[in-house]
């Protein structure tokens, strides 16, 4: 009898110390995730620009639980359609990514923070975040109350940096360049990514949806730039300060338009600018 009591105490024990260490470091990583943010630039919450201005974020974070592949195209499929018309991402290349990435929204990490395509936190990230084991232990991952954040966040992250700016001198029905241009850019890690999007799309034909959005008249300029706006194309030599001054906006007016953290430009980046502000 005295051994069972002192094994249950040694169990007892060991499940407190356990449990101490695991809350310790939840804790030291939290911390670190927000001290990484002070050092950050701070960037602020400007209107995002797009055709379509989405609803005010639910306070609360709100679950999906999506049943199967046809589902999740049938949930999202308008809204990557949105997002296409706002920012000249191929539907079918959202969808298929959203697919790949969420586990048809029944991933890990989408049914926890509504993250349905693997962004990081990275610098500069004010939002709300969560935990999740990656290419290594522990990672800082973005969170969103509702699915549609997470949608129009990638459309914010593709267009506004400048590794990605040659995908939008493509076609906006020409999935296979995207997809192949995707893992070139380095957004995924995975040789054979571009041949898993290109499966999904032709496999649920998911570039039907690309069909329809051109069939509805827009074309690549009025898909990439706002109804405001115009798409100015980087070229050589020049500078934010240059357009600033070709446009007749301030430098910090581009930049909110443009979500840019920096000044830095690259040749090919597509820069907006207001179509009231040229003569």
């Amino acid at each position: 009898m005295k051994k069972k009591i002192i094994m249950f105490l040694i169990i007892g024990a060991c499940l407190a110390s356990c449990k101490s260490k695991k809350t310790y470091s939840d804790q030291l990583r939290t911390k670190n995730v927000l001290s990484e943010r002070k050092k950050s630039t701070t960037v602020k919450k400007e209107t995002r620009p797009g055709n379509v201005d989405l609803p005010s974020e639910p306070s609360k974070f709100i679950p999906f639980r999506i049943e199967s592949v046809g589902e999740y195209i049938e949930t999202f499929a308008e809204t990557a359609q949105l997002e296409m018309m706002g920012y000249g991402i191929p539907a079918s290349i959202t969808l298929a990514q959203g697919i790949l990435e969420s586990g048809s929204g029944k991933g890990e990490l989408a049914m926890k923070t509504n993250n349905h395509f693997g962004i990081k936190c990275h610098k500069g990230w004010e939002g709300d975040y969560d935990f999740h084991d990656d290419d290594e232990k522990g990672e800082c991952f973005r969170k969103y109350n509702h699915p549609m954040y997470s949608f129009r966040d990638h459309s914010i992250f593709l267009t506004t940096r400048s590794r990605y700016a040659f995908l939008f001198n493509l076609r906006h029905t020409d999935y296979k360049g995207w997809a192949k241009g995707l893992r070139k850019a380095g957004y995924a890690t995975d040789p054979r990514y571009p041949q898993k999007l290109i499966y999904l799309i032709e496999k649920y034909q998911l570039h039907k949806y690309d069909i329809q959005v051109k069939k509805a008249g827009y074309d690549k300029q009025t898909i990439v730039a706002t109804q405001n706006d115009k798409v100015h194309t980087v070229e050589k030599g020049d500078t934010l300060y240059s357009l600033s001054k070709k446009y007749y906006m301030t430098v910090s007016e581009l930049m909110q338009l443009n979500n840019l953290q920096s000044s830095n430009l690259s040749i090919g980046q597509r820069i907006k600018v207001k179509v009231n502000n040229i003569n």
